[in-house]
């Protein structure tokens, strides 16, 4: 409800929830409070979602594919605003350390002659991300594994070395 409408009351959100309002004010203090959790929980989710891809160690298309397919996971169950999520240092803080793990990611990737090289700096780590939230709200009626093979095959066949 806070992802379609961040103004959206605590009453409503209580209501929708089941449970009176009170019991929401009892967990958060505030609308502030509440988006924080959101905000929390689904940074934390993010950081599972990387290590669960073990970007470091996996072959590097069965880390991609998993990523992304846990990432997709992640944007539907937590489709939050990052732009307000961001605006929190800390929270930026520790997105930024899962952006750094990705974008080594895509460097391997690269390395490894997944995608190509030649690109502009940085292009692969811009495209991803826009691929996945693509996915993940304009095809809901696929799974995160059948949209990740949809964004793979886009990012590969866009940026790989196999044509």
């Amino acid at each position: 409800m806070l992802a379609a409408d961040p103004a959206t009351s605590i009453a409503s959100i209580a209501a929708e929830a089941g449970v009176d309002r009170r019991t929401v004010y009892r967990r958060f203090a505030s609308r502030e409070d509440l988006l924080a959790a959101v905000h929390e929980a689904r940074l934390t989710a993010i950081e599972h979602a990387v290590e669960d891809a073990r970007l470091r160690e996996a072959p590097v298309a069965v880390a991609l594919h998993r990523y992304v397919e846990n990432i997709i996971g992640v944007n539907r169950d937590w489709p939050v605003d990052l732009t307000r999520m961001l605006s929190d240092d800390s929270l930026r803080e520790r997105r930024d350390v899962s952006v750094r793990e990705v974008d080594a990611f895509l460097e391997r990737a690269t390395d490894e002659g997944l995608l190509r090289s030649g690109l502009p700096q940085g292009w692969a780590n811009e495209l991803l991300p826009q691929l996945m939230h693509l996915v993940a709200r304009r095809l809901p009626e696929l799974s995160p594994g059948q949209a990740a093979d949809i964004v793979v095959a886009t990012l590969l066949r866009g940026l790989g070395t196999a044509s």
